[in-house]
């Protein structure tokens, strides 16, 4: 069973391995058009997650939603603001982080991109339910994970597409707007200890049964030789006529 735990960790590796790759291809990709409605019952993680997309239309900036945040440049805010294609649907954008100081729209009117424009971003997959040990609280307008459908129901929006998109930064900076380009891409493997630990645990159990079994033949063998056991067993031999 050990062994087999083994074995099983070396697949994982390899499966991890492969998918690390596929996302750092995809990450440094050109852009590619995002998945039309035709395409969304396909969008699956495998597939799709992290891909890097282009998509030309107009932010919905009166429909922006806050969803807390701890990023690198601290607390705040990821704004997820609908995105209108030329196509006619509508993409959830994270424009990116603001701060505490900036959660009100009004203190960062510059950054508010009007008109249309282009976005460019990694495809990222929706976030159900809510964060940790905090769920979505929609009515009273708390969010803590980007849960595509529950906040498109929330703001009135229509026709959008299942999954969200992570912006690129804007190049060169626009004052107010938020920060984007936070995305952090980072896959833990340690399947490869998980299973060195196994295969070392069925060696120790291994060498451990030898040990034990060694001993009890020793054991055995010296009940067998010694001046007791021949005792007993000539005794056992003894004919009664000797007697």
């Amino acid at each position: 069973m050990l062994v087999s735990l083994g074995v099983w960790q070396l697949h994982r590796l390899d499966w991890k391995r492969e998918l690390i790759q596929r996302v750092d291809a995809r990450v440094h990709a050109r852009p590619v058009a995002e998945p039309g409605p035709t395409r969304w019952p396909f969008v699956s993680p495998d597939q799709h997650e992290y891909l890097r997309v282009r998509m030309q239309g107009h932010y919905l900036n009166d429909h922006e939603t806050l969803v807390q945040a701890v990023t690198r440049l601290g607390p705040g805010f990821w704004v997820m603001t609908p995105f209108e294609t030329v196509e006619g649907y509508v993409v959830l954008v994270n424009r990116g982080f603001v701060p505490s100081a900036q959660r009100d729209a009004a203190t960062r009117l510059q950054g508010q991109i009007e008109g249309e424009t282009t976005v460019i971003g990694l495809l990222r997959m929706t976030e159900v339910k809510g964060g940790f040990l905090r769920d979505n609280d929609s009515s009273n307008d708390r969010w803590y994970s980007r849960d595509v459908a529950a906040i498109s129901v929330a703001r009135g929006v229509t026709n959008s597409a299942p999954y969200f998109i992570d912006a690129d930064a804007i190049e060169p900076a626009l004052i107010g707007a938020p920060v984007g380009g936070l995305t952090v891409i980072a896959f833990t493997n340690n399947h490869l200890q998980y299973a060195f630990t196994w295969f070392a645990l069925a060696l120790m159990l291994a060498g451990g049964t030898l040990v034990e079994l060694r001993h009890e033949w020793y054991l055995r063998r010296s009940q067998a030789t010694s001046p007791i056991g021949q005792e007993s067993h000539s005794s056992r031999s003894t004919s009664p006529h000797a007697c």
